[in-house]
């Protein structure tokens, strides 16, 4: 009998251990918000639709989240959709995109299921009327019955930060027929009360948020001998200008680490990263020294 109890009560303290081990999360929030005070966008400009290159970065297809598989699109001209909008923020600020990018929920961006990455898209709200241009660089929404996530600053634009989501029409954008307005839209937004001036949020350095953290590196491997680490980067050496390094360890059992950079924008770390992979190297990752 006792030891029966006793064999009971050591399963109890192990599942309380096992719970208390769970994996910690990438993200420091566990839930999502927008800035700690309500913050004015109307200065920051839409995206500016471009031909851009398509790489394989965030275009896996088919692709499997939640047990469903999306296909992207490799067509979208003529894509037109209605369904709710929601904005995701401060959980997800500086933190990586799909493709790679940093996400900045001040910059004129969007997550959308199946349009290839980058796309270029307008998104109105149905009740106001109110638009946005926003450049596509990740994934998601999950969720269903909704069709896309915007920034914070791109719902606050088009009135669906307070209630969280919204009705809305997604059209996309070819960037080679676009052309861009002779004049800037006026605000749809009433002039703000006395007293009711909000400050404003910070300006993303351009209008699509390209911009990537000072000190941005792509660890390409690592690896517990030397010799390794030294033959991977003259391999990588001849793909690229950037500086090649390897990290000497510091500990007993640290390894050679191989990075390239600093980088200087996305574009040049998507680019590499093609690169990377054309040649048959290891699939790199972003790290920040």
């Amino acid at each position: 009998m006792k030891r029966n109890f006793f064999a009971a009560l050591s399963a109890l303290v192990l599942l309380g251990l096992i719970a208390g081990c769970e994996s910690p999360s990438r993200y420091q929030q566990k839930t999502d918000s927008g800035p700690s005070q309500s913050m004015s966008v109307d200065h920051i400009p839409d995206a500016v639709p471009k031909v851009e290159i398509r790489t394989t970065a965030g275009n896996k297809s088919p692709y499997r989240v939640n047990g469903k598989t999306y296909h992207v699109m490799q067509k979208p001209e003529g894509y037109r959709e209605e369904g709710i909008a929601s904005w995701y923020g401060q959980k997800f600020h500086g933190h990586l995109t799909s493709n790679g990018e940093i996400y900045n929920m001040y910059a004129m961006t969007a997550a959308h299921k199946t349009l290839p990455i980058p796309s270029y898209v307008r998104v109105t709200n149905k009740t106001n009327g109110r638009s946005v241009i926003v450049r596509v660089n990740d994934r998601g929404p999950f969720h269903s019955g909704r069709v896309i996530d915007l920034t914070y600053a791109a719902a606050k634009k088009i009135g669906i930060a307070d209630t969280g989501t919204g009705k809305v029409l997604v059209e996309y954008i070819d960037p080679r027929r676009y052309v861009a307005p002779t004049s800037p839209r006026a605000s749809s937004n009433k002039a703000p009360k006395a007293g009711s001036v909000e400050p404003l949020a910070p300006t993303p350095e351009n209008a699509n948020g390209y911009q990537i953290p000072e000190n941005t590196f792509l660890q390409v491997g690592a690896f517990s001998q030397k010799n390794s680490a030294m033959a991977l980067q003259q391999r990588i050496a001849k793909l690229t200008q950037y500086p090649v390094s390897v990290v000497v360890p510091s500990g007993a059992k640290a390894l050679y680490k191989v990075r390239i950079g600093p980088l200087k924008d996305n574009f040049d770390l998507l680019t590499l990263r093609q690169k990377l992979a054309d040649a048959k190297m290891p699939t790199p990752h972003v790290v920040y020294q």
